[in-house]
């Protein structure tokens, strides 16, 4: 099932959300203030490429007061944005029954584009 899933995100709209999430990510690298914020880009477009079989938890290690600043300047600075746009898609892809699991993987997209400071992407 996740690899069908997989290249059925792929082929309708994952892949198109990952280069938006690459070059965000590029423009974000080129201060060096914005690098912690591009390397979340990149960890977002690694998800949203592929997210069938992975899970975001959060680490341990990463309960800083470091990560609660970074995570509210990205919520300020685009991350509520992004995280009501994969809110909108899971509600729209819920409607159907055939729409469920990509709703579901909208949703595990939200919980990483709101607060990705302190989290990992781990395989099931």
């Amino acid at each position: 099932m996740n690899i069908i899933g997989n290249i059925i995100w792929f082929i309708f709209g994952g892949f198109f959300a990952a280069l938006g999430y690459l070059f965000g990510g590029l423009i974000l690298c080129l201060t060096v203030i914005g690098i912690p914020f591009g390397i979340q880009c990149f960890k977002l477009a690694g998800m949203v490429l592929f997210p069938f079989g992975k899970r975001v938890v959060n680490r341990p290690s990463a309960s800083g007061c470091l990560n609660v600043m970074a995570n509210i300047i990205w919520i300020l600075f685009g991350g509520l944005y992004t995280a009501l746009n994969h809110l909108f898609w899971a509600v729209i892809l819920a409607i159907t029954i055939i729409g469920i699991p990509f709703a579901k993987q909208h949703l595990k997209l939200l919980e990483l584009s709101l607060m990705p400071f302190g989290k990992t992407i781990v395989d099931n």
